[in-house]
């Protein structure tokens, strides 16, 4: 646990006391997911610090007081980042995540080196995806009821390997725990009317946007939009992947992240550091 700007949050970290040619990644998870429900894609990046926490009301973390916005919680996270010794940052976000990324980067921009955005939009300004799987979204039943949840995986999720279908649903809902209704409705709350469409042609870093083709929830279109709107950016497609193929493609998944990560740094990355 961790106090930062004004709240107690549980912050998870891998790998900080060890000797790394990597930056660390600050991760911003989806809305409602705690901590477990990512940890095994920072035990996969063995090579790499990690970090992230839980929002407020979600996980361990406490229930939010106050509502939040993204600046806020931007700015948290940067505290958080102080008070761990850390500089110079990865960025990376899944779904609701992706567009607190999206902030981060434009809010600290001398503190992010390379942003990873997955399974996300650019707000408010997005295309809607499946009817069935919004509405199953938004019902707090897929947290607290692992029957509601095995019922409608692929439905809300997608991308599911048949031959390993039953592993991916029961590993996944093993480490889910669900928020509160408070946190999950100020998680809902922070993003009414925000938006990153107008600022991103300004956003000056490598960016990596990684989308499912089979993804229920974030439609592709909505990684082609971010892709073409920053000029730095590049989109990878996971073929028959959902909104969970970190999950159900994991080793792609990684193999295209790292590939992108450890690319030699650009003339512009070089100028910035000098």
């Amino acid at each position: 646990m961790m106090e930062a700007g004004g709240r107690t949050l549980r912050v998870a970290h891998w790998r900080l006391g060890e000797a790394s040619e990597h930056p660390p990644i600050l991760f911003f998870n989806g809305i409602g997911a705690n901590i477990e429900a990512v940890a095994p894609l920072a035990e996969m990046l063995a090579e790499r610090p990690f970090v992230m926490f839980d929002m407020p009301g979600t996980g361990e973390s406490p229930d939010p007081t106050l509502p939040y916005n993204p600046f806020t919680m931007s700015w948290t996270a940067n505290l958080i980042l102080d008070q761990l010794g850390l500089g110079e940052v990865d960025v990376m976000g899944v779904s609701w995540g992706g567009a607190m990324a999206q902030h981060f980067a434009l809010q600290y921009p001398k503190r992010t080196r390379r942003l990873v955005l997955v399974a996300t939009t650019a707000g408010m300004l997005m295309v809607p995806g499946n009817p069935a799987a919004l509405t199953k979204m938004a019902n707090p039943r897929r947290y607290i009821d692992p029957k509601f949840m095995n019922e409608h995986f692929q439905t809300l999720y997608g991308g599911i390997d048949p031959d390993g279908q039953a592993h991916q649903k029961d590993s996944h809902i093993g480490r889910l725990k669900p928020p509160s209704p408070r946190g999950y409705f100020y998680q809902l709350l922070a993003m009414i009317g925000w938006t990153s469409l107008p600022a991103l042609p300004f956003m000056s870093k490598e960016v990596l946007v990684m989308m499912g083709d089979d993804d229920q929830i974030v439609p592709l279109i909505n990684g082609r939009i971010l892709a073409s709107a920053i000029r730095n950016a590049r989109l990878e497609v996971i073929e028959g992947g959902g909104h969970l193929f970190l999950l159900t493609h994991a080793d792609e998944s990684v193999a295209r992240l790292r590939t992108f990560l450890d690319a030699p740094a650009t003339e512009a990355e070089l100028a910035r550091a000098a």
